[in-house]
């Protein structure tokens, strides 16, 4: 009797001694994903900020307050309409950062749309993929970090300059009670083109374009990343912005700030995101640490029993029980 439940316990140990590997390098790949349907509503705001008033003569202000709104609405027609020919889970996010004044009023608006491989976040290129109405071809992430982010640099895209470059790796810190990896990228001074939608109406960037007046931009950017699930759990940037060569459009200097402050995630988002970041990554720890190891130690516990159960079974001198002497008839 003992024998046979040894043998039961050995099968079970060898179970789950096998799906401990299986659950954190197949499962988990597979499992772990970005829903397409995903929507987010995340609000910065820069306070104090500098600011040209494009309606009270294009006068450079210190004002009290910018606004920044940034939704990331997934779209699943076109996601699922892009798996078919990719082949692979991709999420689609359509992208829009709001910049309102003081007063409430529109300073920009740059619509993105962004498509990534739902389980590692790498970009997939396919028609549609844009920033501000501009075809482009990303590499590296935007937005989001891949699942157990790793302690190392990733080329980051940037919206503005519509190009990729290394976001640094800067250490661990602690931010509202968890570990989290904080990482840094600065774009230096670049030329980037002029919104497709102005904040003065009948004025448009080609106009611009032929006077001469460009736009510059350079900016610090800051991202505090939960490792496990990949998600930014605070974002910063010192940013400016300036138009140059202004006085071909009349402008009394030659170099004037559009934008110049240091924005901030407001409070309330940062609490609500730390929250759902939270509950997300105890799924990711599930498939990756904790029951891989639990079934390991299982397997191990149960494989000791069967052992002893079987030692148990034997005599001392190491042959097997007498078989049971069957009762008379």
């Amino acid at each position: 009797m003992r024998r046979r439940a040894s043998l039961v316990l050995l099968a079970f140990a060898v179970f789950f001694a096998a799906m401990s590997p299986l659950l954190r390098w197949y499962a988990f790949p597979r499992l772990a994903k970005i829903p397409p349907s995903q929507y987010q509503e995340t609000v910065l705001e820069a306070k104090p900020a500098t600011l040209l008033d494009y309606n009270d003569n294009m006068k450079v202000k210190q004002v009290p307050k910018v606004t920044i709104v940034q939704t990331l609405k997934g779209n699943v027609e076109e996601s699922e309409k892009i798996e078919r020919s990719a082949g692979r889970d991709v999420v689609v996010w359509d992208a829009l950062s709001f910049v309102a004044g003081p007063d409430g009023k529109m300073v920009s608006e740059i619509p993105e749309r962004y498509i990534f491989d739902a389980h590692s976040q790498a970009p997939v290129h396919a028609t549609g993929e844009s920033v501000d109405g501009d075809p482009v071809r990303r590499e590296g992430i935007e937005f989001k970090w891949p699942f157990l982010t790793q302690k190392r640099d990733y080329e980051y895209f940037d919206a503005q300059a519509r190009t990729s470059s290394p976001i640094h790796y800067k250490g661990t810190r602690t931010f509202h009670g968890m570990d989290v990896y904080y990482f840094e990228q600065t774009i230096p001074w670049t030329k980037v083109p002029m919104p497709k939608k102005m904040p003065i109406k009948g004025v448009t960037p080609e106009q611009i374009a032929k006077t001469g007046m460009t736009r510059w931009y350079t900016t610090k950017r800051m991202f505090w990343v939960d490792p496990v699930t990949g998600a930014p759990v605070n974002g910063e940037e010192i940013h400016k912005e300036e138009l140059r060569n202004a006085r071909k459009m009349g402008m009394p200097q030659d170099t004037m700030t559009v934008f110049a402050g240091h924005v901030k995630m407001r409070p309330d988002y940062v609490e609500s995101i730390v929250e759902l970041v939270k509950s997300q990554r105890l799924l990711v720890l599930l498939l990756t640490s904790y029951l891989p190891w639990g079934f390991l130690v299982l397997g191990a516990g149960l494989l000791a029993l069967a052992l002893w159960l079987e030692a148990r079974s034997r005599r001392p001198d190491g042959t097997p029980d007498p078989a049971p002497t069957p009762a008379p008839a």
